[in-house]
């Protein structure tokens, strides 16, 4: 990956940990500027150590995501450290286990305002820069619960769904600006959100072993990263699939919906969709 998003600036939140560490660190060995977010700021400082190894040192700005001005900063800060910004990705998330009866009215608006909102407000403050300046690329991680029901998480599957809603609505204003808007669920086994750093050794070495570093998703961004924004917007794709297609066959392999997706069907869904709408075709 060295090299290949040399000059590209992105913003990944979230990344303290987790997904969002490796999709970041990734970024960053192949060449990106990154800054990272989260709420976490003694996090933070150790994701920072980890993205800097990787390549140039972070921005690092611990935010709540569910704050519309304290992004608003966030992204202002990055252009101003970078002069741009290519790629928003908006994977900060958080998921109580929680039965719906037990979900309060304050959790219910903490989930949605983190998981859905704070994607929102990422995008909201990315988007003006990014028409200045000719494009730019949003994502925002999608899961089994962006298209599956699952007990205990009723919040949690509502906002998944609806960025996938809000990704196949934006594609369509976004289009005209060269800015593509995606989700892009993990693909493989990751660390679930739930889990912290302060309680990583509480959870059974036999579930940690089945956990992938999430570095080696990280190529499915580069890939995403180095399309035309108007190529694949309005998609949902998969970093493990892809990032399993990047290895066979180098980044610029020839595109089919079964090497990027593991819904292949929903994504002939999208394609056709788009063709309704996209004056691209």
């Amino acid at each position: 990956m060295a090299g290949v998003l040399n000059g590209k600036v992105a913003l990944v939140t979230g990344a303290a940990m987790g997904f969002g560490w490796g999709i970041a660190r990734g970024l960053a060995r192949a060449g990106a500027r990154v800054c990272i977010v989260d709420v976490s700021e003694g996090d933070l400082h150790t994701a920072a150590a980890d993205v800097a190894a990787e390549g140039e040192a972070p921005l690092s700005l611990a935010v709540d995501v569910s704050d519309a001005a304290a992004m608003e900063g966030a992204v202002a800060a990055t252009v101003a450290h970078w002069g741009r910004l290519d790629l928003m990705v908006g994977n900060a998330a958080i998921m109580p286990l929680v039965p719906f009866e037990k979900t309060t009215p304050e959790l219910w608006a903490r989930i949605i305002g983190v998981d859905l909102t704070g994607v929102y407000n990422g995008v909201r403050a990315a988007w003006p820069h990014m028409r200045r300046q000719g494009g730019g690329h949003c994502v925002a991680i999608a899961s089994g619960a962006s298209v599956r029901g699952f007990r205990d998480e009723v919040a949690y599957c509502t906002a998944k769904h609806g960025l996938e809603g809000f990704t196949k609505a934006l594609a369509i204003e976004a289009e005209p600006h060269n800015i593509a808007v995606n989700t892009m669920g993990p693909g493989k086994p990751i660390k679930r959100t739930s889990v912290t750093r302060a309680t990583m050794e509480t959870v059974p070495a036999e579930e940690r072993a089945r956990w992938v570093d999430p570095i080696v998703m990280a190529p499915a961004f580069v890939w995403l990263a180095l399309q035309p924004p108007s190529r694949y917007t309005g998609l949902r794709l998969d970093a493990g699939r892809l990032a399993d297609t990047v290895a066979a066959e180098g980044y610029d392999f020839a595109f089919s919906p079964e090497k990027v997706t593991s819904f292949p069907e929903d994504l002939a869904e999208r394609v056709a969709e788009r063709r309704r709408w996209s004056a691209l075709g």
